[in-house]
């Protein structure tokens, strides 16, 4: 079992800069959080989940939807078992909840969320 705590959220300008943290734990978690797919998604009120981006561990690359690229950057530190989310240039419509997700073959794990509000 993998859980997911998020964190770093609140409530910031448009324009501004925020980073969100998401760190893993359990009982396997440190032998096996390197070899997870992590990835970040997001809930705008009455929207549905979006994806926002992920990391895979066996390439090392990253994705992102098109509204986040070049302005979100997704690192991980796996002594950490911590994912990050770099958001910059935020704006009124990146207002959401934001989960993170671990996945590993068929087992997915969420977090509870975080809220980001930005504000005009």
């Amino acid at each position: 079992q993998v859980q997911l705590v998020e964190s770093g959220g609140g409530l910031v300008q448009a324009g501004d800069s925020l980073t969100l943290s998401c760190t893993a734990s359990g009982a396997s978690v440190s032998r096996y959080f390197s070899r997870y797919d992590m990835s970040w998604y997001r809930q705008a009120p009455g929207k549905e989940r979006e994806f926002v981006g992920d990391h895979r561990w066996s390439s090392g690359n990253t994705n992102y939807a098109d509204s986040v690229k070049g302005r979100f950057t997704i690192s991980r530190d796996n002594a950490k078992n911590t994912i990050y989310l770099q958001m910059t240039s935020l704006k009124p419509e990146d207002t959401a909840i934001y989960y993170c997700n671990a996945a590993s073959g068929i087992l997915g794990y969420w977090g509870q969320g975080i809220q980001v509000i930005v504000s005009s």
